[in-house]
């Protein structure tokens, strides 16, 4: 294997085993077992685990920023079809982590590197709170043309429903752990949209 694709690998179990098992389940160790290197490798790739965890946030940060972007900043989609493409992303990345059938897996970086904050480097912390920022910024610019368009229902503040929205999606994967598997959170959703849209 290349170094790029050894590269690549390591992060793609690092991101594995960070949904799946936290910032404290997912070692250099683990890693190495898996792609069959030694943990030297790891470290001559990235240094130290926070250098890892950093990199993979970023780009899982950045992908999942670019999806969203494209599915609420889509010109001919309506409101409530830019919602049900939100489930879908959600449902995609869901999926990947709860087996057909199954359900209670954390299926979500960032939510799962929330929960272990504490354990972050500073810049890792600045990526969570931006990437909080961004998801924002993506619903109220996507909230504010829906009011232009006129696609909102009377009474429907496009700041407050924009941060409604911000909150489902910050929180979709607990949702799901906590409320009853990915129906709960696709309830969620229309709900919302059954309250912001007009009739």
């Amino acid at each position: 294997m290349s170094e790029p694709d050894t590269r690549q690998a390591i992060k793609d179990i690092a991101l594995d085993l960070l949904v799946r098992n936290g910032y404290r389940g997912a070692s250099f160790g683990d890693i190495a077992e898996e792609l069959g290197i030694t943990r030297a490798n790891i470290h001559y790739h990235f240094g130290g685990k926070q250098a890892l965890v950093e990199e993979v946030l970023e780009d899982y940060a950045q992908v999942t920023l670019v999806a969203l972007r494209q599915v609420w900043s889509t010109e001919n989609s309506s409101l409530g079809d830019k919602i049900e493409a939100m489930i879908g992303v959600s449902r995609k990345r869901f999926q990947h982590f709860n087996a057909a059938g199954e359900s209670g897996q954390p299926w979500s970086l960032i939510s799962r590197l929330r929960q272990d904050a504490d354990l972050l480097s500073a810049k890792g912390r600045q990526m969570l709170d931006h990437f909080g920022s961004e998801l924002l910024a993506i619903f109220a610019a996507a909230l504010s043309t829906a009011a232009e368009r006129g696609e909102l229902a009377p009474n429907a503040q496009p700041d407050d429903a924009a941060l409604i929205l911000a909150a489902i999606a910050d929180n979709a994967a607990p949702i799901t752990l906590t409320e009853g598997g990915f129906e709960r959170l696709e309830t969620i959703y229309r709900g919302l949209k059954r309250m912001i849209e007009k009739s």
